[in-house]
């Protein structure tokens, strides 16, 4: 089945945020594990000092867990939508709502902006995919 390129894009998007802000969960989990506070990366707080902690919620391991695999399952979507299927479709459609917590509670911006992105390219091709 030729997969047309938007929802390959799509995908790409998906493991952008997977992994762009997956990989440092390791580390911040590691910090906290030790004892340490969150490490910071180009100079922001590694998943900290963000609206979860004004809302009083602090950075702990299983929060950072929690994230990681909302990360998981999203380049899990962004594999299934680059090989075509509606599972990978519905999959990031389903995970919007719990990355969305994550995104605002970390103060990350680039993740939402990618959601618009991937949501729209999903929906207009959704016909196209198995």
């Amino acid at each position: 089945m030729n997969v047309p390129t938007l929802v390959r894009v799509a995908a790409i998007l998906h493991w952008f945020v997977a992994i762009g802000f997956g990989v440092f969960c390791v580390p911040a989990i590691r910090n906290l594990l030790i004892g340490r506070d969150i490490p910071f990366v180009m100079g922001f707080p590694a998943y900290g000092r963000g609206p979860f902690e004004r809302a009083g919620i602090p950075t702990t391991v299983p929060l950072l867990a929690g994230f990681l695999l909302v990360c998981i399952l999203e380049a899990v979507a962004g594999y299934l939508l680059w090989q075509g299927y509606m599972s990978g479709a519905i999959l990031a459609l389903v995970l919007l709502p719990v990355g969305a917590v994550f995104w605002w509670g970390f103060a990350l911006p680039i993740p939402p902006i990618f959601a618009l992105i991937w949501t729209i390219l999903i929906l207009v091709n959704w016909q196209t995919l198995r």
